[in-house]
């Protein structure tokens, strides 16, 4: 097994790495863009493993199994736990860039989330990819080129990944993971080609009774009073799935840190003790915050996907519904309204995503407008 053979759907992608990897087409700057769940950020660690190897990321090496593991020590992932990547986040992985590598070959800087990056972070970044050191690598991960500096983008070389078909998904997790064909197959339409999301949907309760929760809402929206109820589920919904996920990385992080000064009242009352405790709190609440809007992005996802259903069985667009075990509820909605008013409901749902995720509008305030907005 290969470190490419977990980028499903990407061929393309995967033969233009393997090219640059020979030594085609290489260059010191890339930028790794598409929709969510793509597999970005994957693709770019796969890239630098296939750098680091000796035979163009044969899977099996140290060097492979270093870097896909996050313990490679020439290739560093950068992500925030901010909804913004700060100047001095920026400035920090720049002096950490001009460190030669320990192993001789490449320093590789893979930068998630690089649409995140505030002003003045993409200018701190601009002279480092102007200007890198000869064996430095960046790889910047987007959602779309647009998404990055004109200026960066320029002096990058883009690769464009796409959203993988249900098939190719649901082919990964029965070879992959040994899920039932069935349920792969509902994953990989549930998940809408993301592939971390079909992963979960497949193999986690939890996850699947979540977004049943979320996709059985639209039916219930009859009353002020059902949709403010409904706005509140869903933001009870995201911060219980994103609790479930920093909690367990806080308690670690507390852990280390009672290793660190041990039991020892004296040490523990220490400043530098009181403001490294201070400090892993104030990372907790902005990671939470951060995991909050993801999760309510994702459930907002997850509703959309309703009313594109709904829309195509008012205007018989096509036979693919994404919740096909719905469709009898979906034909319910679909007879009650028109394409129009479907419509409206999709705006309604991104100008939500927009207000939370673009103008920091309280989560609770914009799904009650939206909910209200759906009710119609």
């Amino acid at each position: 097994m290969t470190v490419w053979d977990s980028l499903v759907g990407q061929r393309h992608a995967v033969t233009a790495l393997q090219d640059a990897a020979r030594g085609q087409g290489m260059t010191h700057a890339w930028l790794f863009t598409g929709p969510p769940g793509s597999g970005r950020s994957n693709a770019a660690l796969a890239f630098a493993a296939a750098l680091q190897c000796g035979e163009q990321g044969c899977g099996g090496c140290d060097d492979c199994t270093e870097v896909l593991a996050g313990a490679h020590p020439d290739v560093t992932l950068r992500r925030t736990e901010k909804v913004i990547i700060t100047v001095d986040e920026a400035r920090r992985w720049v002096r950490d860039a001009g460190l030669m590598p320990v192993r001789h070959r490449w320093q590789i800087i893979i930068v998630e989330d690089a649409d995140r990056l505030h002003e003045r972070a993409n200018n701190a970044l601009l002279k480092a990819i102007e200007e890198p050191t000869p064996r430095t690598v960046w790889m910047l991960c987007a959602p779309q080129p647009e998404d990055v500096l004109a200026t960066i983008r320029s002096r990058t070389r883009h690769v464009s990944l796409a959203t993988p078909t249900a098939e190719d998904v649901a082919g990964f997790l029965v070879e992959r993971h040994g899920v039932s064909e069935e349920r792969a197959a509902h994953a990989a339409r549930a998940s809408q080609g993301h592939i971390g999301r079909a992963r979960a949907l497949a193999m986690e309760e939890e996850t699947r009774n979540r977004r049943r929760e979320v996709v059985s809402l639209p039916p219930r929206l009859t009353t002020l009073g059902a949709c403010l109820q409904a706005a509140a589920n869903i933001v009870d919904i995201a911060k219980a799935e994103a609790e479930a996920q920093t909690d367990a990385q806080h308690a670690k992080e507390l852990r280390d840190l009672e290793v660190l000064y041990g039991a020892d009242r004296k040490a523990r009352s220490l400043r530098s003790a009181k403001a490294a405790e201070r400090e892993l709190a104030e990372q907790h609440k902005l990671r939470l915050k951060r995991k909050v809007l993801d999760a309510v992005d994702r459930q907002l996802t997850e509703l959309l996907s309703v009313y594109r259903d709904v829309l195509v069985v008012q205007t018989g667009a096509g036979s693919h519904l994404v919740n096909e075990e719905q469709r009898p509820e979906l034909s319910e909605l679909a007879r009650r309204t028109t394409p129009e008013g479907t419509l409206h409901r999709i705006d309604a749902i991104g100008a939500a995503r927009e207000q939370i995720l673009e103008f920091n509008v309280p989560p609770l305030l914009a799904l009650e407008s939206m909910m209200v907005a759906l009710r119609g």
